[in-house]
């Protein structure tokens, strides 16, 4: 097997197992997929092996960290996307981002309700009266 043959199969396994995979891990897999190996590794013993902890909490947890540290946007939405196929509601995964308010603050909560805003499609209310808006 090429090592380009190898590079996929290994990023096909990790979007099966995962649900995602991100971009560094399909430029990883072409530039040093030992690392990329060994880092994977370490995610399948913490996260996706089959332990105490049900998928779902452990995607709601990572949503969580994911808005504390303000990952990037496809980041979080990616595991937001994963909770979604694993049958979690829009408004389980908004009251899991809503528990970074009191620790990390609104600028962070507003982080991953953003993310949380466009997968989801969420729409607002839109007021009627003149305001600045603040986007």
């Amino acid at each position: 097997m090429s090592e380009q043959d190898e590079a996929l199969e290994y990023v096909n396994d990790m979007a099966r197992t995962r649900g995602y995979v991100l971009p560094y891990h399909k430029l990883m897999a072409k530039a040093d997929l030992d690392v990329l190996k060994a880092a994977n590794g370490l995610i399948s013993a913490a996260y996706t092996d089959g332990r105490r902890l049900s998928q779902v909490t452990k995607e709601l947890i990572f949503i969580t960290t994911l808005t504390v540290m303000r990952a990037s946007p496809g980041h979080i939405a990616s595991h937001i996307r994963v909770a979604l196929d694993l049958g979690v509601s829009p408004e389980e995964i908004l009251e899991a981002i809503e528990i970074t308010l009191p620790e990390a603050g609104v600028v962070t909560f507003q982080h991953g309700f953003s993310v949380w805003a466009d997968v989801v499609g969420a729409e607002g209310v839109e007021p009627t009266v003149e305001v600045h808006d603040g986007a």
